[in-house]
């Protein structure tokens, strides 16, 4: 009996530990991604530091604002929990010190890190990646700025109204930004958010949790890249502030579960996925969907936390720890596995990478939640193709 119970109780340290160990890599590797772009901006040293590579000219313009604000759309719920006086905790206030600092000198006509918000047509895309993480971390990252540095935010993400943008999933950026607008100071053009959301909403639908990318369904992650997430942020915003919206935020949220449950079981027994459509260079930022509906505690009951962890976890080691992912300095470089530059379209940029860190959403969910207790549980394909049972996949409409 004594033997039994200490069997029993090293079974579940080692079940603990796995999730805890897990979690430890995670902010690890956020912060490894992190490091290179908040020191330098914090310090108004971007421009001079971070290097520029890309297949074509003329992303200097806006690649610096898409470093940044992809990065802190990924990193936002995590520092959301705020600090406290674990390791974990005092490591967030760090990085909050950090962003904040950023945040400032991104947004400082007189900085030397001023960030274009305006020319071009780039610019509307990442300062919606930026409202975003405002958007994910109210608390820690709006409510602690001071009040000169938040008239310079919104003052730079309404500079970009001027931009108009595509007939796709770029009515979704301005739509964005409006949400943020209207959180903050109330500003938010209702117009430009309602016409996205009708436009994916009622003409885009295609089907079985998936968008069209306009008026046709692509093969590729945009779906997780761009258009669940904001969709669902945006609505959620409208919810907040007019319960009339609750309704249509719940069919987005619906559509977004069951995209979810595709991508858990896209995920190979390898941790690889199908290399399929555009910006491939945005590695595991492909799974943003799956990562932002297990924050929000509504995987449904065949798809378990523990295996959306390991897979997550397994698929994030494997892409990182290629040779070639990182230069010298601890930039990102183009590739999905390692460096393979060809893969870059002409849009993408080395501040277009940072997007992988929209992967790292569930971090915002504490040390504490179900999801970092117990023992990996194996993911559906892995279980498949070790001839387990598993649950019947059916569409939903």
């Amino acid at each position: 009996m004594f033997l039994t119970c200490i069997s029993a109780s090293m079974v579940k340290a080692q079940s603990q530990s796995a999730g805890q160990t897990e979690r430890t890599y995670y902010v690890s590797t956020l912060t490894r991604i992190a490091d290179p772009v908040l020191e330098a901006l914090s310090k108004n040293e971007l421009r001079k530091q971070m290097p520029v590579e890309s297949n074509a000219k003329g992303r200097e313009s806006s690649t610096y604002l898409e470093a940044f604000g992809r990065l802190m759309a990924g990193m936002a719920p995590w520092l959301e929990l705020g600090p406290d006086k674990t390791p974990e905790g005092k490591l967030r206030e760090k990085y909050i010190k950090l962003a904040l600092l950023s945040l400032h000198n991104a947004t400082d006509p007189k900085a030397a890190d001023f960030m274009n918000f305006n020319k071009g047509s780039q610019p509307v895309v990442d300062a919606a990646f930026l409202a975003q993480a405002l958007l994910r971390a109210p608390n820690q990252l709006w409510g602690r700025l001071d009040s000169e540095t938040q008239s310079n935010v919104l003052a730079a993400l309404k500079s970009s109204r001027v931009i108009t943008p595509g007939f796709n999933n770029w009515l979704l950026f301005s739509a964005t930004i409006e949400a943020a607008l209207l959180r903050f100071d109330g500003s938010g053009d209702r117009m430009r958010m309602d016409y996205a959301i009708k436009q994916h909403l009622v003409s885009w639908y295609k089907g079985d949790g998936a968008y069209g990318d306009g008026e046709n369904f692509h093969w590729d992650y945009y779906n997780s890249f761009v258009i669940q997430p904001m969709l669902v942020g945006v609505l959620k915003t409208l919810s907040d502030a007019n319960p009339g919206q609750k309704k249509t935020y719940e069919i987005a949220l619906a559509h977004a579960k069951r995209y979810a449950i595709v991508q858990e079981r896209m995920i190979s027994p390898e941790a690889t996925y199908p290399p399929i459509g555009r910006s491939l260079a945005y590695r595991f930022g492909a799974f943003q969907t799956l990562s932002m509906i297990s924050l929000m505690h509504e995987l449904p009951a065949s798809v378990k936390p523990q295996q959306v962890r390991a897979a997550l976890y397994t698929m994030i080691k494997r892409q990182v720890e290629a040779p070639g992912t990182f230069d010298n300095n601890g930039w990102l470089q183009i590739g999905i596995y390692g460096h393979q530059p060809s893969i870059g379209e002409s849009y993408i940029s080395t501040g277009s990478l940072y997007l992988c860190s929209e992967a790292f959403l569930v971090l915002g969910l504490p040390p504490t939640d179900d999801f970092w207790q117990g023992a990996d549980e194996e993911w559906t394909a892995k279980k498949v193709w070790e001839g387990k049972e598993v649950s019947i996949d059916h569409a939903e409409d």
